[in-house]
């Protein structure tokens, strides 16, 4: 299988990478389009700013490969944000695969923090919890007893001040000063607020997870 990493300005992405490599896989860091087009999966990771991140990727049209891409594609924490419409960070116009709106953590009380750092736990939307149903990225992770059960739900790692609101393509719940999308999908794009790489056990199922998400074009 080849896996590319879509290579931009962008923080974090070597993690990534280190990760793919102690699952056995060796990917293809680039921004290189017929490379992003050719590969059976595809991660969009990074930390750092939307708004300087879009106009790296429109300078070099990957904004607009990426929106093409036919292969299950993972966006993962700011990949996640850039994916959406717009972002409040930077006031920017994003890739728009999701029409969903980022939003900065506005904190209600003193010990609420910004950027949300650490530990936190997932959980399935109320529809999935209601079908008794998972998203096949959560496949041995998620279920509807750890939705009720917090003492079992998974846990993952988190460093962000933006957030995506719940919306209708939510698949994982995480809740700081309010509930939020910790991941979406839509179609072939998949997504996470948080770390896999850095979220041990749990985050290399879900890494493995991605790997193994049948590619409708094939």
């Amino acid at each position: 299988m080849q896996v590319a990493i879509v290579k931009y300005n962008a923080g974090n992405i070597y993690s990534v990478v280190n990760a793919l490599r102690r699952m056995g896989i060796e990917p293809v860091l680039t921004d290189d389009a017929e490379a992003l087009k050719k590969a059976d999966r595809v991660l969009f990771p990074g930390q750092g700013h939307a708004a300087e991140a879009m106009e790296y990727l429109r300078a070099r049209h990957l904004d607009k490969v990426i929106r093409d891409l036919k292969q299950p594609v993972f966006g993962i924490c700011v990949g996640q944000q850039l994916l959406c419409k717009h972002s409040e960070e930077g006031d920017v116009d994003c890739i728009g695969i999701f029409d969903a709106e980022v939003k900065r953590f506005k904190p209600q009380k003193h010990e609420e923090k910004v950027p949300c750092m650490g530990w936190n736990c997932l959980s399935l939307p109320q529809a999935f919890q209601e079908k008794n149903d998972v998203d096949p990225l959560y496949k041995g992770i998620l279920s509807p007893v750890s939705f009720k059960e917090h003492e079992n739900a998974p846990y993952v790692y988190f460093v962000h001040s933006y957030y995506v609101p719940l919306c209708h393509e939510t698949i994982a719940v995480a809740d700081y000063i309010q509930p939020y999308s910790a991941s979406m999908h839509k179609d072939n794009f998949y997504t996470c607020q948080f770390h896999p790489e850095k979220s041990g056990v749990v985050g290399e199922r879900i890494l493995r997870n991605f790997l193994e998400i049948n590619d409708e074009r094939k």
